[in-house]
């Protein structure tokens, strides 16, 4: 982990400024209260607040070192006892070179306030080892949540990518067994679906790592997926567009309405004789565009079907996406079957 007065400049304009502020104040008092010359009030300043800051930020590497989830409380106060010993003897030792070389005279003041140094020398070393506790707490709880967001997100991801994974194999397994069928009563039926499904593949490969799409693409998708399921059921699948123009550049989850036409069609077209509508509609409300589909259903037929495919899903990925399940609203009219979408744009 890098130091953080290398790796943040305002922190070490900070650090800069605070010392300038301390050794200014120490000088006054110890000039106007002590009554003490200028020049030794300027060298007991910056012996003690200014030869000691530059010292004191190598304290970084000493607690790197010396973690405190890595040692006992005991471990690590000799280790930092010992450090602070060491740390004052080297201190003192270059004080008291520095004021000889500056003024030989001033040795004994140095010499008599000996004992109250060594433990300002302490004093300081446990406010560094404090400070620099505390910003690498900072540091390590500010990586670790980045770590953990960036963990959720590829989970998210997967789950996400496992979700769409479960549509198309389905639905192709569905349009393989179709084409095998109309090789035999309708070839040109089934060249024309192979095409479909050949740009539908297309369209679901190139946006399948995008999660939202605009609403006008996605309806291009549908209307791929609707053409190729036109040619399997002729007349008795008319599906019907209500989309107000504001609704086209809506974001969207991409291939979140094919799983809700999948149901439509498995309720409301396959047992059908007659045509069967289903309307697909949106319209902006305050916070959400919300998207309906309704399809009309024989309520007879409908008893020995499983579970609507893919709602399931579709909730879990409203989830993932959004953070709330309750988007989907399905409603059971009796004579037809509404599914509610509302999807915030913010």
């Amino acid at each position: 982990m890098k130091h953080p007065f290398i790796n943040n400049r305002v922190l070490s304009l900070y650090y800069i400024v605070f010392w300038l502020i301390i050794g200014l104040i120490n000088f006054f008092v110890q000039v106007f209260w002590y009554d003490i010359s200028y020049s030794l009030g300027f060298i007991e300043s910056v012996v003690i607040f200014g030869l000691y800051p530059i010292m004191g930020a190598s304290i970084w590497y000493v607690i790197q070192y010396n973690r405190l989830d890595e040692n006992d409380w005991t471990k690590n106060i000799l280790f930092h006892f010992v450090a602070a010993t060491i740390m004052n003897v080297i201190w003192l030792y270059l004080s008291y070179v520095l004021v000889k070389m500056v003024e030989e005279s001033y040795v004994e003041f140095i010499e008599k306030s000996l004992p109250s140094k060594v433990l300002t020398g302490y004093l300081l070393y446990a406010g560094y080892v404090v400070f620099f506790y505390a910003v690498n707490y900072y540091n390590t709880l500010k990586d670790k949540i980045k770590r953990e967001s960036e963990l959720k997100m590829l989970i998210r991801d997967a789950e996400l990518s496992a979700l769409k994974s479960q549509i198309n194999p389905h639905f192709l397994f569905n349009s393989l067994n179709s084409i095998s069928s109309l090789t035999i009563s309708k070839p040109e039926r089934a060249q024309e679906m192979v095409i479909n499904l050949s740009s539908f593949m297309r369209y679901s490969l190139q946006h399948s790592r995008e999660e939202t799409v605009s609403l006008k693409d996605e309806l291009d998708h549908i209307k791929l997926y609707l053409g190729i399921e036109k040619i399997r059921f002729g007349k008795k699948l008319n599906p019907v567009f209500q989309i107000e123009e504001k609704c086209l550049n809506a974001q969207i989850p991409n291939m979140i309405l094919q799983p809700l036409l999948e149901n439509a069609i498995k309720y409301g077209v396959y047992e059908a004789t007659e045509p069967v509508n289903i309307q697909i509609s949106c319209k902006p409300e305050s916070a959400f565009f919300l998207i309906t589909i309704e399809n009309e259903y024989d309520a007879g037929s409908i008893k020995n079907k499983g579970e609507g495919i893919g709602l399931k899903n579709i909730r879990q990925r409203l989830e993932l996406i959004y953070g709330n399940p309750n988007l989907l609203r399905i409603t059971d009219l009796k004579t037809s079957f509404k599914v509610e979408l509302m999807l915030p744009q913010k």
